[in-house]
């Protein structure tokens, strides 16, 4: 239910984009961030898997230790301020996590009245996705014989709930990233589930804040403009009750917050912008407006939504046999080339022990010369073949552990039946890993409830019958300008942000003026982005227009070499493709950009 401050905008912060990420963040918010809500994105689509793997062996375990770790040293202050939080930290337990934390508030003297959603496990459910005969949403694959994880992206309906309920601290498992944000806006504000525009907005306003420091200029384009990088700000968004909302940070910190920089953020591993697909709304994006409203300081509005789609994203995972990825250095004259050659050899050498083993063959290799703009493929520029010091890398896949094994141990012989200047073994043998690959499906949203449990309370939460279908508004796309007189590289024009979705990689470009927009969509067409990125291989590319920022979304098909930990590229999840993109020639009329042709403007 909506509460008496309702009127107030709310004051929603990050600390965490990712398991890993800095956990000074929580302290800097908490402190800094005047926030109301405090919340945490912890899950990536493959981190259930591992969650998985320690539950069991550790069934007590399975969440996201740095939660506890970045949150327990200011539960007081929290407590003090009245701040709540909502974490998916949660991950494979989320009750475990749960009385992880409330043992350290106990330790510290504190009570939290603490709930846990839970519903988005559907792993016990597996013998029922086999009879239904569902494919993979992307491949149309058949499910694979055993699957290690199955968790539904859930919405943000358990989280108000429990918050309606009087949580201070709600911890859920797999939800989608920018629920954690929408459920706090939605018990705040009392919004109708069937709210679509404010919906949209307040989804947007948590996948804006949702990779920590990437919203408040991290990954930035034109990096040299961001200052305080030992002191990153973490991200706040201040909503208002319409929905509108304002992107900032805490004051005095590091990073930029301007709209080119939330506009890169935007438009980050989203697929179409029309119907960026939520368990609780379909959002359309492409007329958003992002302006200015004083230093570090964006205000975005003209999200706009409609019903969602009934269907929820289930992701599983499945065991897939192992990779090994490992590294050495090469200095001196011709590294390339001597690098190129240790690394056939190494490879060459291993399959051979391999057959004579009798074991399973390697199934994919991967040699990339780092420093020789391997990852640019027949981009690569003629001087990055004469450097004289590089890092040789080696990635490969096998059915059997022990296959891999054999390429292991044959990197470090390199060193002295190869050629001179082979060093840096500082790693030791690279290790051999088990691969989870992901299995994405569609499930019914009405068969997916959320469960809250809050002490002895619980309270099934349930998913809406599909309505019907809306159609997205016609939103006309700038038109293509026909060719001008010079070229200049694309960084000169505009910038971008690459990211990844399984094994699709994304790339958003946002012109730096309205200007541009005709020129860059006239040289970046679905064929010529295919053709610049090539060596990668993509079944498909498609292009997206979203005219409320001048900007262009393009989706590459199969062009990650499986994605996340099934890939064994140095880039597995795409994310120099938006700074390769930017070398790409534009054609311009003379005088167009401001300063000599190919500088950035």
């Amino acid at each position: 239910m909506a509460d008496v401050q309702a009127a107030k905008p709310l004051r929603i912060g990050c600390a965490s984009g990712f398991w890993g990420d800095s956990l000074a963040g929580t302290g800097q918010l908490v402190a800094r961030g005047g926030l109301d809500v405090l919340v945490f994105d912890w899950l990536a689509e493959i981190t259930l898997s591992l969650l998985a793997r320690v539950k069991a062996k550790k069934p007590e375990a399975g969440f996201v230790p740095d939660f506890i770790e970045a949150i327990a040293p200011h539960l007081a202050e929290i407590k003090q301020r009245g701040i709540r939080v909502v974490s998916n930290g949660g991950g494979m337990n989320p009750a475990g996590c749960a009385a992880a934390l409330a043992a350290r508030a106990k330790a510290a003297g504190l009570d939290f009245r603490i709930a846990v959603v839970t519903g988005d496990d559907l792993k016990p459910r597996e013998d029922e996705f086999r009879a239904a005969g569902v494919r993979e949403m992307f491949t149309g694959a058949a499910l694979p014989e055993k699957l290690v994880t199955a968790n539904a992206y859930i919405g943000a309906r358990g989280i108000a709930a429990a918050l309606d309920a009087g949580a201070e601290i709600v911890i859920t498992g797999r939800c989608v990233d920018s629920a954690v944000t929408l459920g706090p806006l939605v018990h705040h504000f009392g919004w109708d589930w069937r709210d679509g525009d404010r919906l949209a907005q307040g989804s947007l306003a948590g996948h804006l804040i949702e990779c920590g420091a990437q919203g408040t200029g991290g990954l930035f384009t034109d990096w040299q403009s961001v200052p305080g990088w030992d002191d990153m700000g973490f991200p706040i968004v201040e909503v208002s009750a319409d929905g509108s909302f304002v992107l900032t940070k805490p004051e005095g910190t590091g990073g930029l917050i301007a709209p080119l920089s939330a506009a890169e953020q935007l438009l980050y591993e989203i697929g179409d912008p029309a119907a960026y697909l939520l368990p609780d709304v379909t959002c359309d994006f492409r007329d958003v407006r992002l302006v200015a409203d004083g230093p570090d300081r964006v205000r975005v509005s003209g999200a706009r939504g409609r019903p969602a789609s009934g269907m929820l994203k289930v992701s599983a995972t499945h065991a897939d046999g192992f990779r090994t990825i490992g590294t050495v250095t090469i200095g001196g004259r011709d590294a390339v080339a001597k690098a190129e050659r240790t690394g056939a050899a190494i490879i060459a050498r291993a399959a051979r022990l391999i057959a004579e083993a009798g074991l399973p063959p390697l199934l994919e290799t991967s040699i990339e010369v780092l420093g020789s703009e391997a990852t640019y493929g027949p981009h690569a520029s003629v001087a990055a073949k004469s450097v004289r010091e590089v890092v040789l890398k080696l990635g490969a896949r096998a059915a059997k552990a022990e296959s891999l094994d054999i390429l292991a141990r044959e990197v470090a012989p390199a060193a002295t039946a190869t050629a001179q200047g082979l060093t840096g073994l500082y790693a030791g043998r690279p290790a051999v890993q088990p691969v989870f690959r992901n299995f994405s499906f569609l499930w019914p949203a009405v068969e997916v409830p959320a469960t809250v449990t809050l002490g002895e309370t619980v309270i099934e939460v349930a998913n809406p019958p599909p309505a019907p279908a809306i159609p997205a508004a016609e939103v006309p796309a700038v038109a293509a300008a026909s060719g001008g007189a010079v070229a200049v590289p694309l960084i000169a024009l505009a910038v971008g942000r690459s990211g990844d979705k399984g094994d699709i990689a994304n790339i958003g470009v946002i012109a730096r003026r309205p200007d541009y927009l005709p020129y860059i969509r006239a040289a970046l067409t679905p064929a010529a982005v295919g053709h610049w990125f090539r060596h990668l291989r993509p079944s498909r590319v498609e292009r997206f227009d979203l005219p409320g920022f001048d900007a262009l979304n393009f989706l590459l098909h199969d062009a990650l070499g499986g994605g996340g930990v099934a890939s064994i590229r140095i880039d597995p999840q795409g994310k120099a493709l938006a700074q390769m993109l930017m070398d790409m020639p534009v054609a311009v009329p003379a005088g167009l950009v401001p300063g000599r042709v190919g500088e950035q403007a």
